[in-house]
């Protein structure tokens, strides 16, 4: 998803499209992996004075709740992508800077399934450090 679908999504879904929405879409929509709320409010606070980290998880939960990002924690704080399209994959992610690499092997498919028990959906990633990082 880029921020132009996201921006259509909000405005069919019935919520305003703010200069802060936009903004906040487009730091998403040109990043490469995981970001923190802090990382948001440090890259808006020269164009908004008075941005608070309220406004910017408000609008990061609105986001989640629409699937316009995916959410994930790293080190007890929440950190956000834009969901990704296309097939079904999971994701290698650096602890450190938040980039996310795909990995299209499923576990579930070598787990399997269960005759007493119906699976909705789940999630898989694994952590580490990427090589910039290392």
């Amino acid at each position: 998803m880029n921020a132009g679908e996201a921006l259509r999504l909000l405005k069919q879904e019935g919520y305003k499209q703010t200069d802060k929405r936009e903004d906040i879409l487009e730091i998403f929509s040109d990043s490469s992996g995981y970001l923190s709320a802090r990382d948001v409010l440090t890259q808006l606070q020269s164009s908004y004075d008075r941005l608070s980290f309220d406004t910017i998880y408000r609008n990061l939960s609105l986001f989640v709740q629409l699937g316009i990002l995916e959410e994930t924690e790293l080190d007890g704080e929440k950190h956000y992508q834009m969901r990704c399209e296309g097939e079904h994959h999971h994701h290698l992610i650096c602890k450190k800077c938040g980039k996310t690499e795909m990995v299209d092997l499923c576990p579930m498919e070598i787990l399997g399934s269960s005759k007493h028990f119906v699976i909705t959906g789940h999630k898989f990633e694994i952590y580490g450090y990427c090589q910039n990082c290392q």
